[in-house]
């Protein structure tokens, strides 16, 4: 059975879906299932002229809105690159982005396609100030999940939290099943260590979002409480020198490191203690399993799929969103207490090896891939 992963950014980008799939077509390789990558190269801009097709809702009632004509743009592109570049024909397409997958089904409208969405773009375009709620680009993206569903075979999403997220805007959410992402063990190394200074660290994309000035608040209050710390913050992103400036009025100068893009942040996180990230919204939230599997002990904000990871105070501690006040009294907690911190770093290792595992991940894709296997044979 020849399979295509098709894929919005390369393989090459940080990201959950980006440290997964290499590694889960590598692990179906070696089964003797053939699969391939497929994606849309950063370079690629206004090459496609296509016509869209979109069959649950009239998309030319958004016409001359130039966030959307962008978004549609990106489609012509991806039709564009997809027509060049691809060469034969695949059995099953697994999706991992709402532009691959409608463009598969428009090119390959026979080939069984399944779709995993892994995150809501548009409402962390609104949490990143770039669209408003309501307005006429929240509506296009919304109505992109119903016309998923009319178009792909079998949809998957990452947690529970995120599949009711949706719900409202499909037909049947009883169909969607969950499959939350898994990782390659053998990446992440444990390293027994002593830090004489506490040692936070943080990794994600800077953007609104992910709350960093909510942990840069809460850090200026554990300083002023009398606790050393370093927070380590491997990112890049928009809001970058924003940040640098609220880490200098904050007197925050000394006690932050900001590195920039980092391409694999696991080599680097076991030597640190405690892994925060105070997200305003996580469909999963695939950097708290990494930084579990590197034995860190974990802190995060009660919101989609960090809830579901972390069992306060069996395995981390959450906190609620947007309060720096219960976010330093978390830090505070673990930084004076090691026996705790290490407690719950173990178990947090411990139900990442267990529910968060990349054999389990093969297994379950197996068996949705399975249904599948009786389409007619790969033709060359």
């Amino acid at each position: 059975m020849n399979i295509l992963q098709a894929l919005f950014f390369p393989p090459e980008q940080p990201g959950g879906v980006s440290s997964m799939i290499p590694y889960i077509q590598e692990r179906f390789n070696k089964l003797g299932w053939p699969m391939e990558l497929f994606s849309l190269p950063k370079r690629v801009r206004g090459k496609g002229h296509e016509e869209l097709l979109f069959q649950t809702f009239d998309v030319s009632e958004f016409a001359g809105n130039p966030i959307i004509d962008k978004y549609l743009q990106t489609f012509r592109d991806y039709i564009w690159w997809t027509k060049l570049r691809m060469g034969k024909s695949y059995d099953l397409i697994h999706a991992h982005h709402p532009i691959p997958a409608l463009v598969m089904k428009q090119l390959y409208p026979d080939t069984p396609l399944v779709m995993t969405i892994h995150s809501s773009y548009e409402r962390e375009l609104i949490l990143n100030a770039k669209i408003s709620e309501g307005g006429q680009e929240h509506r296009f993206l919304t109505s992109l999940y119903g016309e998923l569903e009319a178009k792909c075979d079998r949809i998957l999403t990452v947690s529970n939290s995120f599949l009711h997220y949706m719900s409202p805007y499909l037909q049947q959410p009883q169909a969607v099943a969950v499959i939350p992402n898994g990782f390659d063990e053998k990446r992440f190394k444990p390293i027994s260590h002593e830090n004489e200074v506490i040692q936070f660290i943080t990794v994600c994309r800077l953007v609104p979002a992910k709350g960093l000035d909510v942990l840069l608040h809460a850090c200026a209050e554990l300083k002023r409480r009398g606790h050393a710390f370093v927070l380590h913050i491997i990112g890049d992103g928009p809001i970058r020198t924003e940040l640098e400036q609220l880490a200098i009025s904050l007197d925050l100068y000394d006690e932050i490191i900001f590195y920039g893009y980092m391409l694999h942040p696991e080599e680097f996180m076991p030597f640190f203690d405690i892994f925060v990230l105070p997200s305003r919204a996580e469909a999963f939230g695939s950097v708290f399993a990494e930084a579990a599997l590197c034995w860190l002990a974990l802190v995060g904000t009660d919101v989609g799929g960090i809830s579901e990871q972390i069992d306060d105070g069996v395995n981390g501690l959450l906190v609620p969103p947007e309060n720096a006040a219960a976010l330093c009294d978390a830090l505070e907690t673990l930084v004076t207490d090691p026996t705790y911190r290490y407690n719950l770093a173990r178990a947090a290792w411990n139900k990442a090896k267990k529910a968060y595992s990349l054999s389990r991940v093969i297994s379950q894709l197996k068996q949705v891939y399975s249904e599948f296997q009786a389409a007619s044979p790969t033709k060359e």
